[in-house]
């Protein structure tokens, strides 16, 4: 090899092609020597910093002072000096450099070297903010490394869990949670593995053992190359919502006036009790109760004297059924009692004449003497059926069958119990007969926002205008048109004349606002609904915009899934949705969320008694509550008075339906009603 001597220019060229910048300096703190790197990171020319004062690099005269104190004692110890320092550029930034010091031997000169580390520096920087930004926020974060020892432990942990960062540094994570939790967490940690984070509802242990419901957050821990050194896991205390979930389920599933189970309750109770008396070949009765007179004290003294009725009455039922027994209100004043285990049908007539006798002694409430007997229908499995709908249909007969006998005594379902039958198959008659001479029509009744005095839009209702009875109200129409599926015919026809009616109200130059119309379930299911409403639409003028379909809780939470593969097509062709009769029945929070509804509707049950009401008071505003949360609007129905009105608007609710304004009016009332613009809408 060429042992030649390193040439001066050689020695230059190498000098200023260094990653590194080399400056030398005298003891003076002059600058002898720069290399092009040093001019480059400084933004200086060469013949700027040659025989300039190295003070010209810092970022002050003090910085400076320091900076040149520890490089003297470094001198003096005879040993080289590194140290990362901020330093100053010619336009004034700032960057980070790590500068390597030496003294030359023989000389009072210093040779230094400088790299500059900004990157570096800032993310260090970074993360020792970030670190204690996580140190002291409030919410609960813990990290752990691939052997699942913590490794970090914020004050929202401590707070939360009540163990010092000291405690946790090193353990296993195994320490917070119950075995199968931790087996489901040590699961969830191989997960995100692939997909970098998951989230998850579970359950940890704090310091004094009891246990915390928490929103557990993981996310995936990666050093510079990707590679995985752990997890950092948020922890979010979701007790407050368990609660709420837990207490809205409990308004889901029971009445809230008696606290009994609901109709939906009830219903999951009866398969139950079907399935247990099929597999252990035991009877089981269903009652179906319904009070003997209960109208006449809502007429007479009122429906808060008719609750406190329904409340004593729900309480003398509970005290004379077993305990495993299924006490349940469907509404209004009808009960139903799931009695199983019996060794044989008629041993339920025992419990049957003991609820009679009870329910016929006095009910005092204020100053009130008040008597209201009960009429009992049983069923029995497998006697008369295997289903929930038999059994309910059958027991509901037998009720009225008892009615028929003078009331206050039960009977047992019979196959000669052809009287109700017989009513109902000429009732049928009739509804067919009046769908095909067209003897339904709409009324209208005015949704207003009640905070501006204007209209927004109106409620279609069917009224069937017998030829000899009158005009009959849906209540005693309605139900048999569901039972029977002429609903779907009955829907139908009400469609077209409110949708052809609010076109032509709209030509006119009348503004009538959105048209509200009510969508049984059964329509829902039928395969050419989507068809029809289009081609409706198309043959009465009206636009989707015009429109609003309605459809109850009860009808939605039947098949969910279903419900929301149509809802999700309505809403396609731009027609907006309402849950009607809303908090009577059950809703998952789950599913309301996935549902594209944009109203919610109050039922009138809960706008009845307000502001008297406590309860109501809390549901209705519950139900206010919950819509806002969601997005979506909210009206109530049924409000008769001012003081009822004054209640809503103050707590969030201004858009209302009732008598107070006006009670379901004719096509012609309603037009006249518009045309007089005694509300008057802003177009």
């Amino acid at each position: 090899m060429n042992n030649e001597i390193i040439k001066p220019h050689w020695l230059e060229q190498i000098l200023n092609s260094s990653y590194a910048g080399i400056l030398v300096i005298n003891k003076k703190r002059e600058i002898l020597y720069v290399n092009s790197r040093i001019c480059e990171m400084y933004g200086y020319e060469k013949d700027e910093l040659l025989k300039s004062s190295a003070e010209i690099l810092h970022i002050s005269k003090e910085s400076y002072e320091r900076f040149a104190q520890v490089a003297v004692k470094f001198a003096l110890a005879s040993k080289p000096i590194d140290i990362d320092y901020r330093l100053k550029r010619k336009d004034g930034t700032y960057f980070w450099t790590h500068m390597s010091g030496n003294s030359i031997k023989g000389t009072d000169e210093t040779v230094w070297t400088a790299v500059d580390i900004t990157p570096r520096k800032v993310l260090e920087l970074k993360n020792i903010q970030q670190g204690k930004i996580i140190e002291t926020i409030h919410d609960s974060i813990v990290s752990i490394g691939l052997d699942q020892k913590i490794i970090q432990w914020n004050e929202g942990a401590e707070n939360l869990l009540g163990y010092k960062k000291e405690e946790m540094l090193g353990k296993n994570a195994s320490s917070l949670f119950c075995e199968k939790a931790y087996d489901k967490f040590v699961r969830k940690i191989t997960l995100i593995m692939n997909n970098k984070k998951h989230s998850w509802e579970t359950a940890i242990r704090d310091k004094n053992g009891d246990k915390i419901s928490i929103d557990l957050s993981l996310a995936l821990l990666e050093d510079e190359d990707s590679k995985p050194l752990g997890a950092v896991g948020y922890i979010k205390d979701i007790r407050h919502k368990k609660e709420a979930l837990k207490a809205l389920r409990y308004q889901a599933n029971h009445d809230a006036l008696t606290k009994l189970p609901n109709r939906l309750l009830f219903h999951d109770r009866l398969e139950q009790a079907i399935e247990k008396a099929s597999k252990a070949g035991t009877t089981m009765a269903l009652f179906f109760l319904d009070l003997d007179h209960f109208k006449e004290i809502n007429d007479s003294l009122g429906h808060k004297t008719g609750d406190e009725v329904l409340k004593v009455v729900a309480d003398r039922l509970e005290e004379n059924v077993r305990k495993k027994d299924t006490l349940a209100r469907l509404g209004g004043d009808e009960f139903t009692i799931i009695i199983d285990d019996l060794k044989e049908g008629r041993d339920a007539s025992k419990i049957a004449q003991k609820i009679v006798d009870v329910l016929a002694r006095p009910i005092f409430i204020d100053e009130n003497e008040l008597y209201v007997s009960s009429s009992i229908g049983i069923s029995l499995f497998p006697d008369n059926g295997n289903s929930v709908q038999d059994l309910l249909k059958y027991a509901d007969s037998a009720m009225y069958k008892a009615k028929s006998e003078g009331r206050n005594n039960y009977q047992f379902y019979s196959s000669d119990m052809t009287e109700l039958a017989t009513q109902r198959v000429v009732m049928e008659a009739g509804l067919r007969a009046a769908l095909k001479n067209e003897e339904f029509v709409v009324y209208y009744q005015p949704q207003v926002n009640a905070l501006k005095e204007e209209l927004i839009g109106m409620e279609a209702l069917v009224r069937w205008e017998h030829a000899t009875e009158g005009i009959i109200s849906p209540a005693k129409f309605i139900p048999l048109a569901e039972a029977t599926g002429l609903i779907v015919d009955l829907d139908r026809f009400v469609m077209k004349q409110a949708m052809k009616q609010i076109s032509t109200w709209h030509e006119d130059g009348l503004n009538p606002g959105r048209l509200a119309l009510n969508l049984a379930v059964k329509q829902l299911q039928q395969k050419d609904f989507i068809e029809f409403l289009k081609n409706t639409m198309l043959e009465t003028g009206c636009k989707s915009q015009w429109i609003e379909l309605e459809v109850t809780e009860g009808q939605i939470m039947t098949n969910p899934e279903e419900a929301i593969k149509i809802l999700d097509k309505i809403t396609d062709l731009g027609i907006e949705l309402a849950v009607d009769d809303f908090g009577t029945g059950y809703s998952s929070l789950a599913y309301l969320k996935k549902l594209p509804i944009d109203k919610l509707k109050i039922d009138q049950s809960f706008i009845r008694d307000l502001p008297q009401d406590e309860e109501d008071a809390a549901i209705t505003k519950a139900v206010i509550a919950l819509a806002s949360s969601l997005n979506l609007k909210i009206i109530a129905e049924g409000v008769e008075t001012e003081e009822q009105k004054e209640f809503l608007i103050d707590n969030g609710c201004v858009y209302i339906q009732g008598y107070l304004y006006s009670k379901p009016i004719e096509a012609k009332d309603m037009e006249l009603m518009l045309s007089n613009e005694r509300f008057v809408l802003k177009k």
